[in-house]
């Protein structure tokens, strides 16, 4: 039986974060480099180069699909390694990539490899953890993993200054070796022998079935999809916004770890209140004042150019600082009911809120030309959206596990 009332470790929640955080560094440090590398392959449309950011997580997406059964059938452990030579190879690609459409076929391989170590990771903590302290495990995880974020950007811009695009893709090689190495060592196997099952096919569309028995559970897996797909607008488009539109290319990389911190402050702030509080009534008013900023700025920017900078990054912050409320909590609610197939069921919630995001980000996204208005147009709709279904479909907590620690 799963021990919620264990008390994680440093080192546990660093190594789950770290597991996470490879997603973030394979994306994050790239953002720099992407007029370079549109250089370099021949690309030269801003538009069509945001592939290189929103293709990743199409591999991520349906690379969950195999990997989180997979990993109820021969432990979490292996299935990681799996993911980890998948995503070498998948570099490889990119670093000789002559074309855009070979450069999109390699994110598409890295996303698929680092599907492994991003939603095991997750079933790792569901194997262990249950309920509202879940979900303070997944918020110190998210804090930690949020660092990467911050910094990724900086150092995929030195390494391209220095060594050339290329390079970043050997540092993100050589991360994931070392944490790969830390959790081989590290880490012990969470799946007990009794709660593994035969892979089949059946039992995949048993556990697909399972879930969908749980209305709240697939709600906020929708509503993961949506609030995801409006932040990924912003991730493929902010090196266009803030070089392009703003003329600030040197500074991106420090404007986006500014914004990137807001996210890991409320993070970390989740992380102390949702066993206090409750992870649905946090989520819920962060969904709201979500909203309600993204249309603010919707209404008040009409038919107007960008703001200065100052407002725009009042703006941006102030969602981002709502998002470290949605996320973990939304994900640990999807979770709750479904402990029992974890892998499958963290492969199946992850698979469609990914998918769900990706139209979402390529529809607003070709938008974002001249102004940054249509960025919070797709915030505010997908956040309206959400809270909809978020109300229709939440549920009374069963058992609230409220503990501290």
């Amino acid at each position: 039986m799963r021990n919620e009332q264990v008390k994680p470790n440093f080192e546990f929640i660093a190594l789950m974060a770290s597991l996470m955080s490879i997603v973030a560094l394979a994306i994050d440090a790239l953002l720099p480099a992407i007029a370079e590398i549109g250089i370099s392959i021949n690309s030269l449309d801003p538009t069509d180069n945001q592939l290189l950011i929103v293709m990743i997580f199409l591999g991520l997406g349906f690379g969950q699909l195999f990997f989180g059964p997979l990993s109820d059938s021969y432990g979490r452990k292996p299935v990681v390694y799996i993911g980890f030579v998948l995503f070498a190879f998948a570099s490889v690609i990119c670093v000789l990539a002559p074309s855009l459409e070979w450069m999109v076929v390699g994110r598409i391989l890295q996303g698929i490899g680092l599907s492994a170590p991003r939603t095991i990771s997750i079933s790792i903590i569901r194997d262990t953890y249950t309920g509202d302290y879940m979900a303070k495990i997944m918020s110190f995880v998210t804090a930690f993993f949020i660092l990467v974020p911050v910094v990724a950007p900086a150092i995929g811009k030195v390494v391209l200054e220095t060594m050339g695009w290329q390079a970043i893709f050997y540092m993100q090689l050589f991360f994931a070796l070392v944490v790969g190495i830390w959790f081989w060592k590290r880490q012990a196997e969470t799946l007990k022998p009794e709660y593994k099952v035969p892979f089949s096919l059946a039992i995949f569309i048993k556990g697909t079935k399972e879930i969908f028995k749980f209305k709240e559970t697939v709600a906020c897996t929708m509503v993961s999809g949506f609030i995801t797909g409006s932040f990924l607008v912003y991730l493929s488009s902010a090196q266009h916004v803030f070089e392009d539109q703003y003329d600030l290319k040197e500074s991106f990389p420090y404007i986006f770890a500014g914004l990137a911190i807001s996210i890991g402050c409320s993070t970390f702030l989740n992380g102390t209140l949702v066993v206090r509080f409750g992870m649905r009534k946090l989520a819920l008013y962060a969904l709201v004042f979500f909203t309600l900023i993204a249309l603010l700025y919707a209404l008040f920017f009409f038919g107007k150019p960008n703001p200065g900078l100052p407002i725009l990054l009042l703006f941006l912050s102030s969602l981002f600082f709502c998002l470290g409320f949605v996320w973990g909590n939304m994900r640990s609610i999807a979770m709750q009911p479904i402990g029992h197939i974890a892998g499958i069921g963290a492969a199946i919630t992850g698979f469609i809120s990914t998918i769900l995001s990706i139209p979402i980000s390529l529809y607003v996204g070709s938008f974002v030309q001249d102004t940054v208005w249509p960025l919070f147009v797709g915030l505010g709709t997908c956040g309206l959206l959400s809270i909809i279904l978020f109300l229709l479909f939440r549920t009374k907590p069963v058992n609230s596990n409220r503990v501290t620690f």
